[in-house]
C-alpha cells in the first residue's frame, strides 16, 4: 500500500507541474471536444506511437485470450462474474464518495454491497437494483481527486494501458490499492485474479474493435471518449435522474407541439418549377431536344396535379422535431439479429450478425483491398440484395445488418457495401478519387459492385437469379444514380432499386447538415456541461436498449439543441475521417490537422475538391448533384421505389413536390419520421417486406 501511495504522489506532482491551461473561446466552426475537456495534447507524438503499439498488442496477444475465454464461458456466466467483481470493488466507491462528501451515495453503496453480498450470492446478482430500486454508481478515485481540485495534467498513453491524464493514472493506482483482490497471495488466488481480470477486460473488446474499424483516426476518438467519460463521471451526469429528466422534458415538449393533420400541413397545390436552373439545364442532360421539350411541356401544363400529402400515416407516432425524430433511426432493429447465449467474441456465437462473412476484392492495383460483407442462402443461385448505407457508414453499419436480416428472411443472399463517402472506401480507390459528384461516384460504385458480384459467383460457382439494390440517405441517392446508369448500360442486371430518404438536391442537404452542426456557436456558454449531459443520455439510452429485449419508446429524451449537438458531431466526424484519409495524414505522428478539420464543413469540402476545374462555384454543382438531373429516367422507368417523409429536414417541400411530379406513386411519402426516423415503424417494415418478396414466395402465396 505504501508503494501505491508513493506512485500516486509522483503522478500528482506531474499533473500539478503540467498545470491546467485556460481554455480560450473556440473560434472554429466545430468544437474540439478533446481540447475542451483535456487541453492541449503535449505528448501527441509519443502518445500516438504508444497507442498504435497497444492496438497491435491487443490484436495479436490480448484479443485471442478474450476470444478463448468468451468461447469457454457463456454470456450469462461472464455477466455473473463481472457483477461479482463490481461488488468486490465496493471500497473504492465508498472512499471516493466519502472524500467527495457525497454521503447519500456512500450510504446507498453500502446498502447495495450488503444486499448483493448476501441475497445476491456474493454480488453475482443485483437484488438491490431489482427489488429495492437502488441504482449502482461508478464512483472511483479519479472522481475524488477531481473534486479535490487536483489538476488533470497532460494526457498520456503508456504501454499496456489505456490513455489517461496523470490525474486519471493516479486515480487508477489508488483504485488498485482499494481493490481487495490486489492483495491475493497464493498461486490459486492469483489464478482466480487473472481470470477475473480477463473477464473484466473482455468487455473492452467490442469498443476497441468499433473504434478501430469505424474511425480513420482511432487515437483522436479514444481521446475524446476518455475526456467525455471522465467529465460525465466527475460531474455525476451518469446518474439515472439525468435520463429521467430528459424523458420528462421531451414528453412535455411533445405535448406542446400542435397536433395538426397531415393534410393541413401540406394542403398546398404542387408548385411547378420551370425556371432556372432546372428548365434550361434539362436540355443539357442526356435528353435529345425533342425529349427535353416534351418534359418541359409536361411540367408547364400540369396545373391540376394532386396535392402533396402522406401516402402512409404512421400510427402512434408522436413527433418532436425533425432533428430528434431523425435520431429514431437508431430504434430500427430486429431482436433476433444479435440473439445468442454466447458473448460477441465467442466462436460459438452464431447469431445472424455473426453469420455474415467478411471478404475483400482489389479495385485499384497497389491500393488497399476493398472489404465487403455478405451472407449466402443455401441455394447459392438465390436472388442477391445489395445494400448501400448512409453517408460515411462502413460495412459494419447496424442498419445494414438489420436490412440484411429482412432480405435474408425473404430468401435473398445479401451483399453489404460501405458508403462511397467513407474513408475505407477511399483507401481502395485511385489517388485522384474524390467522392461527392453522384454521377461520377455511380460509375465507381458500379465497377466495385460488379467486381464483388463476380468474385462471389466465382467463389460459390453460382449465378444469382436476380438482384435488388437498397440504399439509405446518400446511399439512397447513389441507388437512383446507379439505376439511371444501369438503364443506359445494363452491367449488373438489377431488377429493383429501393431508395430510402435520398437527398433531392445534395448541395441543399449538405447545407442543412452544416447549419445544424454549427448551431452550437449561437450558445457557446456552458458548452462542456451541455455536451456531457447529452452524451450521458445517449450512453444511458443505449444501455437501456441493450437491457430490455422488448425495448419500446415513444419519445427520445433530447431537446432540439441536443439533437443538433449529436448529429452535428456525428456528421462532422464522418467528414473529418474522409479528409483525414484523402490528405494521407499519418496516424503515428503529431499532426495538428484538427485545427484545419474543425474549420471545415461540407460546403468547404465541396469548394476545396471540386471548384476550380469543371466547376466555378457551388451553384454550378447544384444541378449535377440533384435528382432532377435524372428527370427523364425517373419519369420513364418503373424499376425503382422511393420512401421519403414529409418532414425530412434535408429536403424542402418544393423539392418533394417536384420529386412526386416526376415519380408519381413510385414515391411513398410517410407522414412523419424526418430523415430515416420512420424505419423502425411497423408500417415501413411491413411495406418493405412486401416490396422485397421474392418471386418464389409470391408464387407460393398465390398458389
Amino acid at each position: 500500500m505504501k508503494r501505491i501511495l508513493i506512485i500516486t504522489a509522483i503522478l500528482l506532482c506531474i499533473a500539478n507541474a503540467a498545470g491546467a491551461d485556460e481554455l480560450l473561446k473556440q473560434q472554429s466552426k466545430y468544437p474540439d471536444y478533446a481540447y475542451m475537456y483535456l487541453g492541449p495534447d503535449k505528448f501527441e507524438k509519443m502518445n500516438r506511437k504508444m497507442f498504435a503499439f497497444n492496438l497491435g498488442l491487443n490484436k495479436y496477444a490480448v484479443r485471442p485470450v478474450h476470444i478463448l475465454w468468451s468461447s469457454i464461458m457463456p454470456e450469462y456466466g461472464i455477466e455473473r462474474i463481472q457483477s461479482a467483481c463490481k461488488n468486490i470493488e465496493y471500497p473504492k466507491r465508498l472512499v471516493s464518495s466519502l472524500i467527495q462528501k457525497d454521503f447519500k451515495t456512500s450510504g446507498r453503496e453500502t446498502v447495495r454491497f450488503l444486499t448483493n453480498t448476501t441475497i445476491g450470492l456474493g454480488g453475482m446478482f443485483d437484488p438491490a437494483k431489482r427489488f429495492f430500486n437502488l441504482e449502482p454508481t461508478t464512483e472511483d478515485m479519479e472522481q475524488a481527486l477531481t473534486r479535490c481540485k487536483c489538476c488533470s495534467g497532460p494526457y498520456l498513453v503508456l504501454p499496456c494501458m489505456p490513455g489517461a491524464t496523470t490525474r486519471g493514472m493516479a486515480g487508477r493506482v489508488l483504485d488498485m490499492g482499494l481493490n481487495p483482490t490486489t492483495y491475493v497471495g497464493t498461486p490459486v488466488l492469483a489464478m482466480v485474479k487473472a481470470g477475473l481480470t480477463v473477464n473484466r477486460t473482455s468487455y473492452m473488446q467490442p469498443l476497441i474493435k468499433m473504434i478501430e474499424s469505424t474511425y480513420a483516426d482511432p487515437y483522436e476518438i479514444a481521446r475524446k471518449m476518455y475526456a467525455l467519460d471522465t467529465y460525465i463521471k466527475s460531474e455525476n451526469l451518469d446518474r439515472k435522474h439525468v435520463l429521467e429528466n430528459g424523458f420528462k422534458a421531451a414528453q412535455e415538449a411533445s405535448q406542446e407541439v400542435e397536433k395538426t393533420e397531415t393534410e393541413e400541413l401540406v394542403e398546398q397545390p404542387l408548385e411547378i418549377i420551370t425556371s432556372e436552373p432546372y428548365s434550361d439545364k434539362l436540355t443539357l442532360a442526356d435528353l435529345n431536344k425533342e425529349e427535353a421539350q416534351k418534359e418541359t411541356n409536361i411540367l408547364e401544363s400540369n396545373s391540376t396535379t394532386p396535392k402533396l400529402r402522406a401516402d402512409v400515416v404512421l400510427q402512434d407516432y408522436k413527433p418532436q422535431c425533425p432533428v430528434v425524430d431523425s435520431m429514431r433511426t437508431a430504434l430500427f432493429d430486429l431482436p433476433e439479429v444479435n440473439d445468442s447465449i454466447w458473448n460477441e467474441l465467442s466462436v460459438w456465437n452464431r447469431c445472424f450478425s455473426k453469420k455474415i462473412k467478411t471478404s475483400s476484392v482489389n479495385i485499384t492495383p497497389d491500393k488497399q483491398d476493398y472489404k465487403f460483407r455478405y451472407i449466402m442462402q443455401k441455394d447459392k443461385n438465390s436472388p442477391l440484395a445489395i445494400i448501400y448505407p448512409s453517408i460515411g457508414e462502413g460495412i459494419g453499419s447496424h442498419h445494414s445488418v438489420v436490412l440484411a436480416k429482412l432480405f435474408y428472411d425473404a430468401g435473398y443472399s445479401v451483399l453489404i457495401q460501405g458508403s462511397h463517402f467513407q474513408w475505407e472506401y477511399v483507401k481502395s480507390m485511385p489517388d485522384d478519387y474524390r467522392p461527392g459528384l453522384p454521377a461520377k461516384d455511380a460509375e465507381y460504385l458500379q465497377n466495385v459492385t460488379a467486381k464483388i458480384v463476380e468474385s462471389l459467383e466465382k467463389k460459390y460457382d453460382c449465378k444469382f437469379s436476380g438482384k435488388t439494390v437498397l440504399g439509405t440517405s446518400l446511399g439512397a441517392m447513389m441507388t437512383l444514380f446507379l439505376a439511371a446508369r444501369e438503364d443506359k448500360e445494363d452491367i449488373l442486371g438489377i431488377s429493383k432499386f429501393i431508395s430510402v430518404c435520398p437527398p433531392i438536391e445534395l448541395t441543399y442537404a449538405l447545407e442543412q447538415v452544416d447549419k445544424n452542426g454549427e448551431e452550437w456557436y449561437k450558445n457557446p456558454d456552458d458548452l462542456k456541461n451541455r455536451v456531457a449531459q447529452t452524451a450521458s443520455k445517449v450512453v444511458q439510452l443505449s444501455g437501456l436498449k441493450d437491457e430490455q429485449k422488448d425495448f419500446k419508446i415513444g419519445t427520445l429524451p433530447f431537446t432540439e439543441e441536443e439533437g443538433k449537438l449529436i448529429t452535428g458531431f456525428i456528421m462532422h466526424q464522418k467528414l473529418s475521417d474522409l479528409i483525414f484519409t484523402l490528405e494521407k495524414v499519418p496516424k503515428t505522428q503529431a499532426t495538428g490537422v484538427y485545427d484545419k478539420l474543425n474549420n471545415m464543413n461540407y460546403h468547404d469540402y465541396m469548394e476545396k475538391y471540386f471548384i476550380g476545374q469543371k466547376y466555378h462555384s457551388i451553384e454550378d454543382i447544384k444541378y449535377d448533384t440533384s435528382l432532377l438531373s435524372l428527370a427523364h429516367f425517373l419519369r420513364n422507368n418503373s424499376k425503382y421505389k422511393i420512401y421519403h417523409s414529409l418532414d425530412d429536414y434535408l429536403v424542402n417541400k418544393n423539392q418533394l413536390k417536384n420529386l412526386k411530379i416526376y415519380t408519381g406513386d413510385k414515391t411513398v411519402l410517410m407522414s412523419n419520421g424526418a430523415h430515416l426516423g420512420f424505419m423502425y415503424t411497423p408500417e415501413f417494415i411491413e411495406d418493405l417486406k412486401k416490396e422485397i418478396e421474392t418471386e418464389d414466395k409470391i408464387t407460393f402465396l398465390n398458389d
